[in-house]
C-alpha cells in the first residue's frame, strides 16, 4: 500500500474566495482516469473550506468529462447559507473545461443514535480472505491503479467468477490506515469495482452520476462496504452502495448510474 495519505491526494490550495488548484493523482486512477469518488472528494473539500458548515451532509455529481490526472481547478459557489444547513454548487475543471459538475447540502454531522432505521440491515460480511483489489486487474482487462494505494479485501475470491447475485462486500481501508472522514467517506462510495463484475465480465463501467448522502462521523478504523447492482438495460447500471463503520454504525450510502457495456 501508498504511504501518502488521502488527504494529501484530494487536497486543494485555495486561490482566492471561490477558487481552487487541484493535483489529480495518477495513482489514484482506474484505466488511466480519476476515481469518481476521488474527483467528488476533491470537490466536497473546496467546499469546506467555502461554507459556513464543516460537513458535507449529500452530495450528487454529474461527470461530464473523464479528466487525465495532472492540475485542475475546482470552483465553489454559495447558493444559500442557512442555520442548519447550506447549499452549495462545486465544478471541477481541466484547462478551463468543466470536467465534473456537484450540487452540496452543508451541515454538521452528529454521533447520535438514529431515531428509526429502515431499508439494508448491516449484513454478516463473515472473514474476508484477503484477497486485495488487485485480483479485479485481470477481470477488468485494464489497469487499475488506486489498487496500490488502498487495502479493499473482499468476502469471497473475485477470481471464483460471478453468482449472479450482483453483489460484492469488501473491507476497505485507506493508505497507512488513516481513519475515513465525511470527505473519504464520499470516495469509500465510489471505491468497489462495479457490482456488475458479480453478474458478468464487463469493460469500463464510466459512472455518469454519483450521489451520495452522509449519516455520521465514521469510527477508527476500516469500514465495510456493501455494493450493489439492481437494473442493467440500455447500456446502463444503476447500483447503490451502503458503508458501515467499524463499530458497525451506517455512516454513508449512496446511488450512482453508470454506463456499461456486457461481455
Amino acid at each position: 500500500m501508498s504511504t501518502t495519505t488521502f488527504a494529501a491526494v484530494s487536497a486543494v490550495k485555495q486561490q482566492s474566495e471561490t477558487r481552487f488548484q487541484a493535483d489529480l493523482s495518477p495513482a489514484w486512477t482506474i484505466g488511466g482516469r480519476p476515481n469518481g469518488g476521488y474527483l467528488l472528494a476533491i470537490v466536497a473539500r473546496a467546499a469546506t473550506a467555502v461554507s459556513s458548515h464543516p460537513d458535507v451532509l449529500a452530495a450528487s455529481a454529474h461527470y461530464l468529462r473523464s479528466p487525465e490526472p495532472g492540475p485542475a481547478e475546482v470552483e465553489v459557489e454559495v447558493l444559500r447559507t442557512g442555520r442548519s444547513a447550506s447549499q452549495l454548487r462545486g465544478r471541477l475543471l481541466k484547462d478551463g473545461v468543466p470536467q465534473v459538475e456537484v450540487l452540496l447540502t452543508m451541515g454538521v454531522l452528529g454521533d447520535a443514535e438514529p431515531d428509526w432505521q429502515a431499508g439494508v440491515p448491516r449484513p454478516e460480511f463473515g472473514e474476508f480472505p484477503g484477497e486485495p483489489l488487485g485480483a479485479s486487474s485481470a477481470a477488468a482487462g485494464f489497469p487499475i491503479a488506486i489498487q496500490n494505494e488502498i487495502d479493499l479485501r473482499f468476502d469471497r475470491p473475485v477470481t471464483d467468477g460471478p453468482s449472479g447475485r450482483g453483489e460484492l462486500r469488501g473491507l476497505l481501508a485507506l493508505p497507512g490506515g488513516e481513519p475515513f472522514d465525511p470527505i473519504s467517506l464520499l470516495f469509500a462510495l465510489d471505491a468497489m469495482p462495479p457490482a456488475t463484475f458479480d453478474v458478468a465480465p464487463t469493460g469500463w463501467v464510466p459512472t455518469l452520476e454519483l450521489t451520495g448522502y452522509l449519516r455520521a462521523r465514521p469510527a477508527p478504523g476500516p469500514v465495510r462496504v456493501l455494493h450493489r447492482a439492481h437494473l442493467i438495460g440500455n447500456g446502463r447500471v444503476d447500483e447503490s452502495c451502503h458503508v458501515w463503520d467499524s463499530a458497525g454504525t451506517l455512516v454513508a450510502h449512496g446511488t450512482q448510474l453508470a454506463g456499461i457495456r456486457l461481455g
